[in-house]
């Protein structure tokens, strides 16, 4: 049992000589508020002053202390063995240096809290390790945590370094309590209840017993009655702030302390119980009996841990290579894996396929039937080409001549430029594919390969040439396969919407306009007609009237007309006089006329224009007929024309070619030059769909034949006859910095563990 504390102690020393706290040890972790006494009980416990003091937050790292009997422990020299060595301590962070003068012990450990947490009030995680020899303490291992404090900026920062250490399984929490205040307020005891409700592994503390009011004790405290603990409470006296100014001695603190409990009243009876010898007992009673309960679990933890860091260590490779034929065999056996995870990644049969995302090659097979199909489809087959644009290119492939039908050089002037558009997104699908093989290349090589940096990164840039030396003939094919479709416009396709089918279908679509702008012009006259009934109502037909009524309408319409105008004859007989086309005499219908006044004038002449009479049409004089124009339906029409040579001006030859050109007049099409420029559009539309389909189905293949699969089958030989060469060797096996240090400090990891390992096997 004695021997179970100085274990612990070594394998602590073990595991801090790495930095590591992996395995939780048995230890005691001192919890208690800002001036509760909890650097009084440790001094006392150890029988020095050696804490720093002061006001305000003094303890701002941990202090892991560890408490050596020297009649029990093993001196640390040979030259002070059998004789009587003065109590000493050590540092972990200054190995061979021991302090006898526990003076410089304080002063070290406030020197060494500045370094690490500066000389401001900061909580730093980093612990400090003291290691105190002496034959007046019992062995023991105990952590001294920074108190817990009020202050809004650091008390956050406290309280999860305390919560950090205490709630290790493996760790007894001493729980220091001034008595003089209530116990319900208590910070210590709250935060030993968050990690151990059920109080199994918590022992209490009281202070200050001698300084509370008078009549008044903690009796039902330490007797467990008011606040029941497992390990239960001890009540302690510590040296007061005039002893410690004083030094009073520990010898004479120790009696007055005995005194104080054997003499007062309430504690007389627990007087065995109390005291700091009784605290130092029974702490290092707790320990030993938690270090015997906890070791199996701890031996079979670092059992695990040598496992773990075996494999870890062994997943860095041999640092070691003997003879130029070991290192041989390494560089052809990572060619090959290499080689062969950019042909898997291609092909689909990785190992780690990801879940996530597309990859690989399923990447590829999305630029060519996602991106690549979804671009050439969005492609306008006029796009950038107006109706003006055609028919400027169709008069000008005509020259100075007429043409009974639209020229063919017009469209093949048309379609070639658009054919065109199809040349840069090719091209870019075959860079999609070309970026998406570097990133495979990328990926491959795994941990093995990391530990090699040089030979990984040459690795790439061999599969990246392969790469880029494909890249730029793909792409001129590519190239080629769209001026290949510009070389020839086969208009005899199988697939192509000839002339022939794109006039009938045109003519068809003109009839069919004709007939509706037709038939909405007749039903516009019978409308006319209905809108003058004698109820003033409106009988207006729409396209849904029957042709039998609009037909009806119209004959009776042609009768009427008929009489009016066999009534017209005989009143002109009857009134020769009347050449104006007025009829004033009493047979006239009231406001009837037949001059083509606005709202007196006769279905036809509402339908159709003012009709003049017979003898009464006013003939245009020369003049009048060079500047009107006479329409189809009668009204005329006033024509500015430029003035010409004839009119005595001079030609100026560009502004009239500028006015022509630029004249409205000019870029308006006529049913003529519309349904050609329909028609060429439609002829485009349907050889642009051919090329395209060609194109979206060529270019794929291409790619996959020049650039994927050349890559896929030439990879490991341009690798092997690349790289696979003796005075490389040396270059390409240099293995990373930072792996060497992860393998240096891995391998001291399992030396450590094997140690304790071995360290606990001797001590059962």
């Amino acid at each position: 049992m004695n021997d179970l504390i100085p274990l612990v102690n070594k394998l602590q020393d073990v595991f801090n000589t790495i930095g590591s706290d992996q395995i939780d040890l048995p230890q005691i972790v001192v919890v208690g508020s800002q001036s509760s006494g909890k650097s009084s009980v440790l001094e006392t416990i150890v029988q020095k002053d050696f804490l720093p003091r002061g006001n305000g937050i003094v303890t701002r790292r941990p202090l892991v202390l560890q408490l050596v009997n020297t009649h029990i422990g093993t001196l640390p020299t040979s030259e002070t063995v059998g004789t009587d060595v003065p109590d000493r301590a050590e540092f972990l962070h200054l190995p061979h240096k021991q302090f006898f003068d526990f003076d410089d012990v304080r002063r070290e450990i406030e020197a060494e809290t500045a370094r690490v947490a500066g000389q401001k009030k900061a909580i730093s995680r980093t612990p400090i390790h003291l290691k105190i020899y002496s034959k007046n303490v019992l062995n023991l291992t105990l952590v001294d945590l920074p108190g817990v404090t009020k202050p809004t900026d650091i008390e956050k920062q406290t309280r999860n370094l305390i919560l950090d250490y205490i709630t290790k399984p493996n760790s007894v929490i001493l729980a220091v309590s001034p008595a003089n205040v209530d116990l319900a307020n208590s910070d210590s005891l709250k935060l030993a209840r968050q990690v151990d409700p059920e109080a199994k592994r918590t022992i209490g503390v009281l202070t200050k017993l001698d300084l509370m009011d008078a009549g008044t004790n903690s009796l039902d405290i330490l007797t467990g009655r008011a606040y029941p603990l497992k390990l239960g409470f001890i009540g302690v006296v510590n040296r007061s702030q005039a002893d410690i100014v004083a030094n009073k001695p520990m010898a004479d603190a120790f009696q007055s302390e005995t005194d104080f409990f054997q003499g007062h009243p309430a504690y007389r009876a627990i007087s065995h119980r109390c005291g700091t010898h009784f605290l130092s007992k029974t702490l290092n009673s707790i320990l030993m009996s938690h270090i015997r309960d906890k070791l199996p679990d701890i031996k079979a933890k670092i059992n695990s841990q040598i496992g773990q860091t075996q494999q870890e260590l062994s997943s860095y490779g041999d640092p070691t290579f003997t003879g130029q034929a070991h290192r041989a065999t390494i560089i052809l056996q990572l060619l090959t894996k290499f080689a062969t995870e950019f042909v898997a990644a291609i092909d689909g049969k990785s190992a780690d396929i990801s879940t996530k995302e597309l990859c690989g090659g399923a990447r590829i097979y999305y630029i060519f039937n996602n991106v690549f199909g979804t671009t050439l489809e969005s492609i306008n087959p006029c796009e950038n080409l107006s109706a003006q644009d055609i028919g400027f290119a169709i008069r000008n492939s005509k020259g100075p001549r007429s043409s009974l039908f639209v020229p063919e050089i017009a469209f093949e002037l048309l379609v070639k430029p658009q054919i065109k558009l199809l040349e840069s997104p090719s091209l870019r699908c075959v860079e999609l594919v070309y970026e998406e093989l570097v990133k495979i290349c990328h990926s491959c090589g795994g941990k093995e390969l990391a530990r090699f940096p040089r030979f990984h990164t040459k690795l790439i840039e061999v599969v990246s040439d392969l790469l880029r030396e494909r890249l730029g003939p793909t792409s001129d094919y590519v190239e080629s396969l769209i001026s290949i479709q510009r070389s020839y416009i086969n208009t005899n396709h199988p697939d192509f919407f000839g002339g022939g089918n794109s006039m009938l279908a045109l003519e068809k679509e003109a009839q069919r306009k004709k007939k509706d702008a037709s038939r909405s012009n007749r039903l516009h006259a019978v409308n006319t007609i209905l809108g003058g009934g004698s109820n003033g109502e409106a009988h207006v037909l729409d396209d849904s009237s029957s042709e039998k009524t609009l037909v009806n309408s119209m004959g009776n319409l042609n009768i009427q007309h008929g009489s009016d105008r066999s009534q017209d004859r005989v009143r002109e007989k009857s009134h020769p006089s009347s050449g104006n086309g007025h009829l004033n005499g009493p047979h006239s219908a009231p406001g009837s006329t037949h001059n083509g006044s606005a709202g007196n004038g006769t279905f036809f002449s509402d339908f159709f224009g003012a009709v003049p009479q017979s003898g009464h049409v006013t003939k245009p004089t020369p003049q009048e007929n060079n500047h009107a124009h006479v329409n189809a339906y009668g009204t005329s029409k006033e024509m500015v024309m430029p003035k010409t040579v004839l009119d005595g001006e001079p030609l100026d030859y560009e502004r009239r070619l500028g006015f022509l050109t630029q004249s409205k007049d000019y870029s308006q099409v006529n049913d003529r030059d519309d349904i050609e420029v329909q028609l060429i559009q439609s002829l485009i539309a349907s050889y642009f769909s051919i090329t395209r389909k060609s194109i979206q189905d060529l270019v794929p293949k291409a790619v996959m034949h020049l650039l994927v699969n050349f890559s896929r089958e030439a990879v490991q030989n341009r690798l092997v006859a690349t790289l696979y060469k003796e005075d490389l060797f040396g270059d390409l096996l240099q293995e990373d910095d930072n792996l060497c240090a992860e393998r240096a400090k891995c391998k001291a990891m399992l030396d450590v563990f094997k140690n304790a390992f071995t360290i606990i096997n001797e001590a059962m």
